[in-house]
């Protein structure tokens, strides 16, 4: 079985994340999607939320792709998260050059923690380029309609959570 990992902090879940989330299906028999517990950067979705919406969101593309797909949190190094996955593949979504600047020290590092894991990386699609959570959360905290880079759900999550 091929098993890929998926890491993010996915704050909230986007199509961004949703589109690659579906391509990786076709790559691999199991995907996890490795929640980052990463207290650091102050989500804004509690871990629980964050799980629930990725459950949500994926139910449909595991049913359509035959892919298991799973949701595991995780605080410790990626590499050692693939590790307890038993992961032979990171996969890693791309939007911009910036972008790849970061992940290709991150693929550096871990293939010197771990040679046998190999980084795939996928790009967004172009209407998912611009999509960051960081960005949709500033939106939606404005009052902007984040419909467009949200699953409706998802959506309603973000303005109950800037209403209170």
């Amino acid at each position: 079985m091929r098993i890929g990992l998926y890491p993010g902090t996915f704050d909230p879940v986007t199509h961004g994340h949703m589109d690659i989330i579906r391509r990786a299906c076709s790559l691999v028999d199991r995907l996890v999607i490795g929640i980052a517990i990463n207290r650091d950067k102050g989500p804004l979705f509690s871990l629980e939320e964050r799980v629930a919406m990725i459950e949500v969101q994926c139910a449909p593309f595991a049913d359509a792709s035959g892919c298991e797909i799973v949701a595991h949190p995780f605080e410790n190094l990626l590499i050692d998260c693939a590790r307890d996955v038993g992961a032979s593949v990171i996969i890693r979504g791309l939007r911009a050059v910036a972008d790849f600047e970061y992940e290709y020290q991150m693929v550096g590092m871990n293939r010197a923690l771990d040679d046998s894991i190999e980084t795939v990386f996928l790009m967004a699609e172009a209407q998912h380029q611009a999509i960051a959570s960081k960005l949709v959360k500033e939106i939606a905290r404005l009052g902007g309609d984040v419909s467009k880079f949200v699953a409706p759900d998802v959506r309603d999550a973000l303005v109950a959570r800037f209403r209170d």
